[in-house]
C-alpha cells in the first residue's frame, strides 16, 4: 500500500504508540546542587533562595518524558481512565472562573449562544437568496427582485451581528483573563503563606509551585473558553444538522467521521506536550539558575574574576538546545499529522460535494439546496473539527490545571495546635523555656540533627549557643520558632507544649535576627517597620527601634533618610554595605517592644569590632527583662551570656558560664583558647 493512504496509516500507528521515555538526564561534573529558582525561562524571573543549612530532601530523578504518575498509558482503557481523571478538574476550573467574574461569565455564555445560532440562520437565508434569484430570473417580476434585495440586507444584518458578537466575546475574554489571573495568583500566594518550612525545603513542592504559576494567567480561562467553544459549535452543528438531514442524512455522519483522526492526533500531541513541559521543571529551574548567575550583581565579581562567563553560558546553551530540539521534534510531528489529516478531511468534503453537485445537475435538488448544502457541510465540518480540537485543547488545559490543583491541595495544617482552643501562657514577661529530651531529624533523612537535648532557660536568662557548623544550633532555633516539631521529646514555654500553642501567638512573643536576614528592596523605614507589620507606618516606633538597634547612624547617612529605597532592584535604589544591612535587621528585631524572647543568630557577622561591642552593650540593657539566645562563633560575644551551651554532633556536650567552661578544660575551653591565641599572635 503506497501513497497518501499508507502515509495516513503510518501516522496513525505512530500517534497511537506511546513513545519510549528518554533516559534520565545526567548531571555533569561541577553542576552541584540546583538551588530554588522560579519559574521557567520566559516567565517572570525570580531569585534563588539561600541554600539550607541541612541536607535537602531527596529529589526525584529527572526524566523529560515520564508521565505524572508511572509509565505512559498503553491501552485505550488506561487512556480513558487517565482522561476521566484529568477532566475531573474541569468543574473546579469553571467554579474558579464563575467566582472570579460571574457577570462576565454570564455575558460570555449569552454571546456564545447567539454566535452559535447565527451560522445556520445565515446559511438558510443564503439558500433562500439563491432560489429567489433563480425565481426572479425566470419571472422577471420587480417584486421578486425586491424580495431578493431584502434577503441580502437580512443576511448582511446577520453577518454584522455575528461580527459584533465575536468582537464583544474577544473583549469579554480579555477582561475575564485579567480578573481571573489576579484571583489565581492571589490563591497561589495565599497557599504559599499556608505552606510550612518543610514544604519550602522540598524541591518537589517548588516544582509544583512553578508549574502552577507558569500557566495560571492563561490556562484556566483557556479551558473555560474551550468549554464554551464546544457548546457553541455543538449548538451550531445541531442547527446545521437539521438543515443537512433533509438533503443527505449520510453527510452528517461523514462530517463526524472525517474529523475524528485529526482529533486523535491533537489529543496525543497535547498529552506529549504536557509531559515534556511539566517534567522539564527541574531542568527549567537549572536553566534559570544559570541565567541568574550571569545577570545578578551578587555574582558579577566572581564571574569576572574567575572568568566563569564562557563556562556558565556554555552550559546554558547546551541545556537550551536540548529543550529546543525536543520542542522542534514535537512541532514537526504535530505539523505533519495536521497536514495529512487535514487533506483527508478535505477529500471527504469534496467527495460529498461531487455527489451533491451530480444530484443538482440531475434536477434532484435545487440550486439553492446545493448552495445550502455546500455552506452547511463546510460549516458543519468546521464545527465538528472545532469541537474535537477544543476537546483536545481542553484536555491539555485540564492537564495543566491538574498542576494548579495539585499545588493548591498540598496538605498543610501541620503547625495547627494539637487541640482547640489553643493554649496561651500569660503575656507580658519572659517565661521559662524547657527542652525535654528533644531529638529531631529532617524529613527524609536518617541522621539525627539533634539528639536527646535537655535544657531549661530561666525567665530573663541569656543563653549562648556555640558549636561547629552543622552542630544543630540553627535547627534548635527552628524548633523554638515551631517551624518544625521535635521528632521526639517536647519543648515547653511557660509550661505549655509549643505544639499546643497557636504558632502566631508563639512567634509574636519573639524577636529575631537571623544569620541569613532578608534585605528588603523597600524603604529604610519599611525595612525596620516590617519587624512588626501593624506598626510599619509608625515613624516614632521605627525611629526608636533604629536607635536601639544602632541603625540610626545608617539612616542619617542616607539621602532621603527613612524614605530612601534600598537595594539595586528598583529605580533610584540606594545600595548600602553588608554591615549597614545587618544593623537594619537588628533594628527590625527591636520593633517588637513586647517581645519576651530575643534570638540573635550571628548578629554581628558583618559588623566591625567597635560596632559589635556597642551593639552588645545596648543589647544587655534592652534585654534586661527578656530571655535571649545568642548564636555566634565569636567568643567575645557569647561570653557575655549567663550560660553557654556547647553543641557537638547534635548533642549538648557542655553547659555552664564562660568561667565554668574554661575551668573545665573541655571543648569550649579548647575552642576559646584557639580563638584567643589568634588575637594574641
Amino acid at each position: 500500500m503506497t501513497g497518501p493512504v499508507a502515509a495516513l496509516l503510518s501516522i496513525a500507528r505512530d500517534l497511537a504508540t506511546p513513545k519510549r521515555p528518554l533516559p534520565p538526564l545526567r548531571e555533569g561534573p561541577g553542576w552541584g546542587r540546583v538551588l530554588k529558582v522560579l519559574p521557567l525561562a520566559g516567565a517572570r524571573c525570580e531569585l534563588p533562595a539561600r541554600p539550607s543549612s541541612h541536607p535537602r530532601l531527596p529529589r526525584r530523578p529527572l526524566n523529560f518524558h515520564s508521565p505524572p504518575q508511572g509509565k505512559p498509558a498503553t491501552t485505550w482503557r488506561e487512556r480513558l481512565a487517565g482522561a476521566r481523571t484529568v477532566f475531573h478538574h474541569v468543574p473546579g476550573t469553571l467554579a474558579l472562573v464563575w467566582n472570579a467574574d460571574r457577570r462576565g461569565a454570564a455575558v460570555v455564555a449569552l454571546l456564545t449562544l447567539g454566535v452559535a445560532l447565527l451560522p445556520a440562520a445565515t446559511a438558510y437565508v443564503g439558500k433562500i437568496i439563491v432560489d429567489g434569484v433563480v425565481a426572479s430570473a425566470r419571472s422577471g417580476l420587480d417584486a421578486d427582485t425586491r424580495r431578493v434585495l431584502w434577503l441580502v440586507a437580512l443576511e448582511a444584518g446577520l453577518m454584522a451581528g455575528q461580527l459584533a458578537a465575536n468582537r464583544l466575546l474577544g473583549l469579554q475574554r480579555e477582561l475575564m483573563r485579567a480578573g481571573l489571573s489576579n484571583v489565581l495568583y492571589e490563591r497561589i500566594l495565599e497557599k504559599a503563606l499556608a505552606l510550612e518550612l518543610r514544604h519550602f525545603e522540598d524541591s518537589e513542592v517548588y516544582d509544583k509551585m512553578q508549574n502552577a504559576r507558569r500557566e495560571a494567567s492563561s490556562r484556566p480561562l483557556s479551558l473555560v473558553m474551550q468549554v464554551f467553544t464546544i457548546a457553541q459549535n455543538a449548538v451550531t452543528l445541531l442547527a446545521l444538522s437539521g438543515l443537512l438531514w433533509r438533503l443527505s442524512p449520510w453527510s452528517v455522519l461523514v462530517i463526524v467521521a472525517a474529523s475524528i483522526p485529526a482529533f486523535v492526533a491533537e489529543a496525543r500531541m497535547s498529552s506529549e506536550s504536557f509531559r515534556v513541559i511539566t517534567w522539564r521543571a527541574p531542568e527549567g529551574r537549572r536553566l534559570n539558575y544559570l541565567e541568574w548567575i550571569l545577570t545578578r550583581d551578587s555574582h558579577v565579581k566572581e564571574v569576572k574574576l574567575f572568568n566563569l562567563g564562557p563556562l556558565v553560558l556554555g552550559r546554558f546553551r547546551a541545556l537550551f538546545q536540548r529543550f529546543f530540539k525536543e520542542d522542534r521534534a514535537l512541532a514537526f510531528r504535530r505539523m505533519r499529522a495536521g497536514l495529512l489529516f487535514g487533506l483527508f478531511s478535505l477529500g471527504a468534503f469534496y467527495g460529498m460535494y461531487a455527489l451533491m453537485a451530480s444530484r443538482a445537475a440531475a434536477g434532484a435538488i435545487t440550486l439553492g439546496d446545493l448552495t445550502l448544502y455546500i455552506a452547511v457541510f463546510r460549516q458543519g465540518q468546521v464545527s465538528v473539527q472545532a469541537i474535537l480540537t477544543a476537546v483536545g485543547g481542553m484536555y491539555e488545559d485540564a492537564l495543566f490545571m491538574s498542576n494548579l490543583f495539585s499545588y493548591l491541595t498540598i496538605p498543610t495544617g501541620g503547625e495547627a495546635p494539637r487541640a482547640l482552643p489553643a493554649k496561651s501562657p500569660p503575656r507580658g514577661a519572659a517565661l521559662a523555656i524547657d527542652l525535654r529530651d528533644v531529638s529531631f531529624r529532617y524529613p527524609g533523612q536518617s541522621a539525627w540533627a539533634l539528639r536527646n537535648i535537655s535544657l531549661t532557660l530561666a525567665p530573663g536568662e541569656k543563653l549562648g549557643l556555640v558549636g561547629e557548623n552543622g552542630a544543630g544550633k540553627s535547627t534548635l532555633v527552628k524548633l523554638l520558632l515551631r517551624l518544625y516539631d521535635p521528632t521526639e521529646g517536647a519543648i515547653c514555654y511557660g509550661g505549655v507544649d509549643l505544639r499546643d500553642m497557636d504558632p502566631l501567638d508563639l512567634r509574636s512573643r519573639i524577636g529575631a535576627v537571623f544569620q541569613d536576614f532578608v534585605r528588603y528592596q523597600f524603604s529604610a523605614g519599611e525595612n525596620i517597620g516590617l519587624g512588626n507589620p501593624p506598626f510599619v507606618d509608625d515613624r516614632a516606633r521605627i525611629e526608636a527601634a533604629a536607635r536601639r538597634g544602632g541603625a540610626d547612624t545608617v539612616i542619617a547617612s542616607l539621602p532621603e533618610k527613612y524614605e530612601t529605597v534600598l537595594g539595586g532592584w528598583f529605580e533610584h535604589g540606594h545600595e548600602i554595605s553588608a554591615g549597614q544591612w545587618q544593623k537594619l535587621a537588628v533594628a527590625r528585631a527591636f520593633m517588637r517592644e513586647d517581645a519576651e524572647l530575643l534570638i540573635l543568630d550571628e548578629p554581628t557577622a558583618a559588623i566591625d569590632a567597635e560596632g559589635e561591642n556597642e551593639l552588645f552593650q545596648r543589647f544587655r540593657e534592652l534585654a534586661a527583662q527578656r530571655s535571649a539566645i545568642v548564636i555566634s562563633h565569636r567568643f567575645s560575644t557569647v561570653r557575655m551570656s549567663d550560660r553557654i551551651a556547647v553543641l557537638h554532633g547534635g548533642r549538648l556536650e557542655e553547659l555552664g558560664s564562660h568561667k565554668e567552661l574554661v575551668g573545665q578544660g573541655g571543648r569550649y575551653a579548647h575552642l576559646f583558647s584557639l580563638q584567643a591565641q589568634g588575637y594574641l599572635d
